[in-house]
């Protein structure tokens, strides 16, 4: 539990690292969310909460 709540702060300051940490690796989803954190942080943000929570 305490791993879920830092990768919910991370996922405001750095998105694409909250997602390597849920995944453990680079993969698809990692780099989606490099190229939405690129395009104005907000999209970026909102993947890395869902990739998080589910």
């Amino acid at each position: 539990m305490d791993n879920k709540i830092l990768q919910v702060i991370v996922c405001f300051f750095i998105p694409p690292l909250a997602v390597y940490m849920k995944n453990g690796k680079i993969d698809n989803a990692f780099w989606i969310n490099v190229v939405l954190s690129f395009f104005f942080w907000i999209p970026g943000v909102l993947h890395a909460l869902y990739v998080v929570l589910m």
